[in-house]
């Protein structure tokens, strides 16, 4: 754990004291030598149970494919941010890498944590460099109520959960991750019991989002800047799931009959948010709307609590992370020349932009979950474990997949096909910057075709 943590913690100080003219050269290359550095844990996953134990961290099979994940995109959001911090005075752009890392640090700590208090404490951190991109470096006035909506919806959420786990630790002697899993799970069914369940999930429901708790993602999404919505699409939203698995097995006998309605709640939600995705304007939205939409997928298989449902909701969080992040590079880029996020103003850009539009093409079959990349492998799985659990499901699972297909096929005839409009004159040329960084995110995708155990989890 210790040879990727500290390497990290020393691109803070590396941010300050190197030159201007190198900064972004030299943190961009230091984050990419982290990332490949943290490849390496994957070469334990063929054992099971934990591994790099520390004291406080460890890694295991679900949490090392997370780990790794968010080591590969900060040199990303690093790639990606450049050229918007590009007119920024040197000290600023200092200070926003220093975010960056921050961020990475405190969720490396979240899924190394072995013990569930470290966890939520990590968990509640990654909300204050967030909350700072999005109000200091969002784009328009209304990202100060975006902030306060994200701050508020995961406040109201999470605090229960740190009662919740005060209880736990009360009833089970211990919150360590390693102890839990061999305690008998609480066996009593009262009222209380029921709303400590509640207090448990609630707090993850939020963060992944739930339909109906989901206010705060599209708002936060818009208003952020390039990394901001990398790293919240990509990483964030899977600290809910990652949360849900490890908590869920000491929420045994209650889970059956309590999750019904977050799993309807989840499937509806993949069928409306998929109906809201069709009639958008705003490019942003679109991506940040598809997101809740995938999510509700990964609850549902969550909640129904078999191998195949959990390990459909890793590989869909995985895929879903680099897929989304990607997308957001795209709309990114169309942003930097166009100066608008509302489709019908930047469309037609195959004409202009040709290799993007390659790009866009692969972002928007890998969203739509083509086989075989591993987005239909972990929707398949889930759609067949709830299916499995009640038939009623596929009414909902196969709405939404299609509707996804709709609306992914929607986003690139929009923002790709037809004419270009006669306002756009002078746009700049894709730069290998952008290349690399859309290389960078779709290559593991296609590459973990061909390798999924990876990330499997646990029931490798």
């Amino acid at each position: 754990m210790l040879k990727v943590l500290i390497p990290t913690l020393m691109l803070v100080p590396m941010t300050w004291l190197a030159p201007n003219k190198w900064l972004w050269p030299t943190v961009l290359l230091h984050s990419l030598l982290i990332a490949l550095l943290s490849i390496t844990w994957l070469k334990n996953l063929s054992e099971l149970g934990w591994a790099f134990l520390t004291p406080y961290m460890a890694t295991d099979a679900l949490s090392t494919p997370l780990l790794v994940l968010t080591c590969w995109l900060l040199p990303l959001m690093i790639l990606a941010s450049q050229n918007h911090m590009a007119p920024e005075p040197v000290n600023r752009q200092r200070t926003y890498i220093t975010l960056l890392t921050s961020l990475q640090i405190f969720l490396i700590m979240a899924f190394g944590a072995t013990e569930m208090i470290m966890f939520y404490v990590m968990f509640e951190a990654t909300l204050i460099p967030t909350l700072f991109l999005i109000t200091r470096w969002g784009n328009q006035a209304e990202r100060l109520s975006a902030g306060t909506y994200f701050l508020f919806y995961t406040l109201a959420g999470s605090l229960p959960l740190l009662v919740a786990l005060l209880l736990l630790q009360n009833s089970a002697g211990t919150l360590s991750l390693l102890a839990l899993q061999f305690s008998s799970p609480l066996q009593s069914t009262t009222f209380a019991d029921k709303l400590w369940w509640v207090g448990c999930l609630l707090a993850f429901l939020v963060k992944m989002p739930l339909y109906g708790v989901h206010l705060w993602l599209p708002k936060a999404h818009v208003e952020a800047p390039i990394a901001g919505s990398m790293i919240l699409a990509a990483i964030l939203l899977k600290l809910g799931g990652y949360g849900m698995m490890r908590i869920l097995p000491m929420l045994q006998p209650l889970t059956k009959e309590l999750s019904y309605p977050f799993i309807i709640f989840a499937l509806w939600g993949v069928v409306m948010t998929g109906s809201i995705c069709l009639r958008q304007t705003d490019l942003k939205s679109l991506i940040a709307y598809s997101s809740v939409g995938h999510m509700g997928l990964v609850i549902g298989g969550i909640l129904v609590q078999t191998p195949w449902g959990f390990t459909g909701a890793l590989i869909l969080m995985i895929a879903h992370g680099l897929t989304s992040s990607a997308l957001f590079c795209l709309a990114n880029t169309n942003y930097e020349r166009t100066h608008s996020r509302t489709m019908i103003l930047a469309r037609g850009l195959q004409v202009a932009l040709p290799l993007m539009a390659t790009w866009w093409f692969m972002a928007s079959l890998a969203n739509l979950a083509l086989p075989p990349l591993p987005n239909l492998m972990g929707e398949l799985m889930i759609i067949a474990s709830l299916f499995n659990w009640s038939w009623w499901t596929i009414a909902l699972t196969g709405a939404g997949t299609l509707i996804t297909a709709g609306y992914s096929l929607y986003m690139f005839l929009m923002t790709q096909r037809g004419p270009l409009p006669t306002h756009i004159i002078a746009l700049e040329p894709s730069h290998s910057r952008e290349h690399l960084l859309l290389a960078l995110h779709l290559l593991p995708l296609v590459l973990l075709i061909l390798k999924p155990e990876l990330i499997w989890g646990w029931t490798a």
